[in-house]
């Protein structure tokens, strides 16, 4: 069993991160599993690493259930909690850290947990469409019906890869910079004219509870009091450090991180941006 963990712990990880958008659900998750395989009998267990991917999905699935209400009484809005990097590891090549991006998980948000999980499965860890059927107990044809909805539900074409617009740390800088310095038009700029930003208190701390929309409501915002807390001497710093596989922002105080900001680009133009602030979502990133 020690064998199996070394090889595929990494992977179940990222499979049940993208499946709840929880580091600390997947955590659980992949900790949960391997303590329940050992009452697993041998002879089922003849392709471990289908059977541990099975084993992720329902457990995801199950905790989706819970989780639902839970979104449903959530103050504000909810996004996901955010992962320090993506290391590699020795599944790599069958994944794809592109669906690892911020951008993408909050788009997951908007399938059903059976789109999700085939999703899933076949963009990021590139199972085949019978291989999925049996993981999820559903036919092959209805697993290729389900891979299109979720695919058009995300605006994407099917069977292409996804390609996210490049976050660089340049760009990061460059938008940091204009932060700081309270420049304007600068900040202008840099922002899609319909820009979207999303912040995320959970109701523990001061965050927008409503989307804030448009260049000009943004630009205000981020001056006010996400900058002051950007600038505070002595107080707070401000880094640019690799989240979810492109860089970000990490504001931190003595207490640790209190605040984590991403951006998604369309167009060389920050179209999304995303603040979560709530300190449950930012204690794995914390670590």
């Amino acid at each position: 069993m020690q064998e199996w963990y070394d090889q595929y712990k990494n992977l179940l990880f990222k499979l049940a991160y993208q499946l709840t958008g929880s580091a600390a659900d997947a955590e659980d998750v992949v900790q949960d599993v391997f303590l329940r395989i050992y009452d697993v009998p041998p002879e089922r267990l003849t392709e471990p690493k289908a059977y541990l991917c099975k084993m992720v999905t329902n457990r995801c699935r199950d905790l989706h259930k819970s989780a639902r209400k839970q979104r449903e009484e959530y103050f504000g809005e909810w996004l996901p909690e955010p992962l320090a990097g993506t290391a590699p590891d020795a599944m790599e090549s069958v994944v794809q850290d592109d669906l690892l991006s911020y951008a993408m998980l909050v788009l997951l948000e908007r399938l059903t947990p059976a789109e999700r999980a085939v999703f899933v499965l076949r963009e990021a860890l590139g199972f085949e469409y019978q291989e999925i059927a049996e993981l999820v107990g559903k036919s092959g044809p209805n697993c290729r019906k389900l891979f299109s909805r979720a695919s058009a539900k995300l605006g994407l074409v099917p069977e292409q890869p996804v390609q996210p617009e490049a976050v660089t740390e340049e760009w990061v800088h460059g938008f940091l910079a204009a932060l700081k310095q309270g420049n304007l038009n600068e900040l202008l700029s840099l922002l899609d004219p319909a820009v979207e930003l999303i912040s995320d208190g959970g109701g523990k701390v001061h965050a927008a509870a409503k989307p804030v929309v448009s260049a000009g409501l943004v630009a205000g915002f981020l001056l006010g009091p996400f900058r002051g807390a950007a600038t505070m001497n002595g107080e707070v710093t401000i880094e640019v450090s690799r989240i979810n596989g492109q860089p970000g922002l990490l504001l931190r105080s003595e207490e640790g991180i209190h605040t984590v900001g991403l951006l998604h680009l369309r167009d060389h133009l920050i179209q999304k941006l995303y603040i979560v602030r709530n300190p449950d979502k930012l204690q794995y990133i914390g670590r």
